[in-house]
């Protein structure tokens, strides 16, 4: 069975930073597109970012120049950086890996920002 775990979510004050990490298991890593979603509460899921099989990304514009997002195709993990982060990040963080009509979840990672 394939698995996501995302792990690194917690408590930040705003402007401080957060890395999340999706680690796979049980596919070829290599050639999925990785994403990473978020969902606050009484919201529907976004997008956040992705990275493609061949490393090239994509960013809502509410992250851009603050996010990073990355892969470790050896680890089979993918990495979320997160700087100057806000209040409005709040969410549940989810990690996705889509390959075809493959399209696998993990079970998410809590990002609270608060003073």
């Amino acid at each position: 069975q394939v698995q996501l775990v995302e792990s690194g979510g917690g408590l930040v004050q705003p402007g401080g930073s957060l890395r999340l990490s999706c680690a796979a298991s049980r596919i070829i890593f290599s050639f999925y597109a990785m994403g990473w979603y978020r969902q606050a509460p009484a919201k529907q899921r976004e997008l956040v970012a992705t990275i493609t099989s061949g490393g090239s990304t994509n960013y809502a514009d509410s992250v851009k120049g603050r996010f990073g997002i990355s892969r470790d195709n050896a680890k089979y993990t993918v990495y979320l950086q997160m700087n100057s982060l806000k209040p409005e990040d709040t969410a549940v963080y989810y990690c996705n890996a889509r390959h075809g009509y493959n399209d696998y979840w993990g079970q998410g990672t809590q990002v609270t920002v608060s003073s």
